[in-house]
């Protein structure tokens, strides 16, 4: 053991090549392990380690890219979605105000309509009630025409004798066969 470090501290001193063992000295065989092992690593993983560090930094680049594209795409539906619903929010306010319009128009059509009927029913009703006077009107002429012809007759009747009656009877048969050639 001690040789073997003797070795590491003089390099012009070879020890002799004695008996073949494990040498139980830790900090003596530790540097050694271990310098041994990184020169085997090197030498035999450098590919290998490079290959996979390569391969690692090419996965890591794809997702990035991939990440890349998919934010893009996520920004491009973010912006289409923006702009569809500044058109939604266009046509739902252009709904509402052709709505509100819509419904005053109709409110304003509706009065109208209304009063329109209105005014048809108090012109029926006026109607109505100048026929009804004039049906009344003629039915109390008529009545008083029965009434002061059936005086008439009667103080005719009354006041005239035979000859009398039949001179008038003859005046009245004349004028109106006179109004008869008037009308022809």
């Amino acid at each position: 053991m001690k040789n073997v470090t003797d070795s590491f501290l003089s390099l012009g001193h070879w020890p002799f090549a004695g008996s073949f063992g494990f040498n139980t000295d830790i900090l003596a065989t530790n540097p050694i392990n271990l310098s041994v092992v990184i020169g085997v690593l090197i030498f035999f993983g450098k590919g290998v380690l490079s290959d996979l560090l390569d391969n690692r930094k090419q996965r890591i680049l794809n997702t990035i890219r991939n990440s890349e594209e998919l934010r893009g795409r996520a920004i491009e539906q973010l912006e289409r979605a923006r702009a569809r619903l500044r058109k939604v929010e266009t046509e739902a306010d252009q709904f509402r105000v052709n709505g509100y319009s819509e419904i005053e128009r109709e409110k304003l059509n509706l009065i109208n309509s209304t009063y329109k009927t209105l005014e048809q029913l108090e012109n029926y009703k006026n109607e109505t009630l100048q026929f009804e006077q004039q049906r009344a009107i003629n039915q109390v002429r008529q009545r008083v025409f029965q009434q002061a012809l059936q005086g008439a007759l009667g103080t005719l009747n009354s006041c005239l004798n035979n000859e009398l009656h039949l001179r008038t009877i003859s005046a009245n048969i004349g004028m109106l066969g006179a109004m008869k050639e008037i009308t022809d």
